[in-house]
């Protein structure tokens, strides 16, 4: 059985992203898990009231979250049932981060869907601190799902690679059972000026042809000139409804995530974004 972590805030973009989840996983067994982590809600309010003291600002906020957790669930019952799937509900006095790596680490999470932006978004950008932040230091594999995407099933998707570095057995057995489950074709595009791979890439590339059998895999290859262009250009001429990229060292999605922002960048998405870890914490 599927375990999916959706991390909520109760907002609007949140709650898309259930709506997402929810189709992607349509006809297979899934548990879903619903997680609210409420310490910025409890240091942010105390800061300002003196009137109240820190434990029952903590637990003021603690029954209010799982109230809105249960009411969710409750949401959800009421407005359709799948035998396939089950719901349960998660809160933490904790950061979002934290909450997110103790959970999947305890509960074996397959997959992190999230929206890109929380409570306080902003229309000039693509992606919110918290997603970013879920991004550069969640170990497994994270979706996020923009607010204005109408669903699509991924029928097609990109997938930039260098082929420079191994990649994670689990997280491509995840992206092949999608691929299985939609009949995807699966774009491994390779942005570069040279032609010809070297013997370490060759093996890479390999590993993802195996790992990937499920898909209809097309390898294309593009001249280096601006990689971020290159993408949206890709996504817009072959109308492409998933983006999968690796975080790793000295990568384009670790050089967009840590030393500048995705819109300097020009990353500009408006389709849903599949970031796969290969980074040592």
């Amino acid at each position: 059985m599927r375990a999916v972590l959706i991390p909520t805030d109760f907002s609007k973009s949140a709650m898309h992203a259930i709506d997402y989840a929810l189709n992607l996983y349509k006809c297979e067994r899934t548990n879903f898990y619903f997680l609210h982590a409420y310490a910025d809600e409890v240091y942010g309010p105390f800061k300002t009231n003196g009137e109240t003291s820190f434990e029952e600002q903590k637990e003021t906020v603690r029954n209010n979250t799982d109230k809105s957790l249960k009411d969710l669930i409750q949401k959800l019952a009421a407005r359709e049932h799948n035998p396939k799937h089950t719901y349960e509900t998660l809160s933490a006095f904790d950061t979002l981060v934290d909450a997110v790596n103790d959970f999947a680490n305890q509960i074996n999470v397959d997959l992190v869907i999230m929206g890109t932006k929380g409570q306080t978004a902003d229309k000039k950008i693509t992606f919110g601190s918290h997603t970013v932040q879920v991004f550069k230091y969640v170990q497994c594999p994270v979706l996020a799902v923009p607010l204005d995407f109408k669903y699509h099933q991924p029928k097609k998707i990109l997938f930039p690679t260098d082929y420079m570095l191994p990649y994670k057995r689990r997280e491509l057995k995840l992206l092949n059972t999608l691929a299985a489950e939609f009949k995807s074709e699966i774009y491994c595009l390779y942005i570069s000026d040279f032609e010809d791979l070297s013997n370490r890439q060759i093996d890479n590339q390999r590993f993802l042809r195996e790992s990937l059998a499920e898909a209809f895999l097309f390898f294309e290859r593009l001249p280096t000139n601006n990689k971020a262009e290159a993408i949206m250009d890709h996504i817009k001429k072959n109308n492409i409804n998933l983006l999968v990229m690796v975080n790793s060292r000295h990568s384009f999605l670790e050089d967009m995530l840590y030393r500048s922002t995705v819109d300097e960048i020009g990353l500009r998405l408006k389709i849903p974004f599949l970031v796969m870890q290969n980074l040592p914490r």
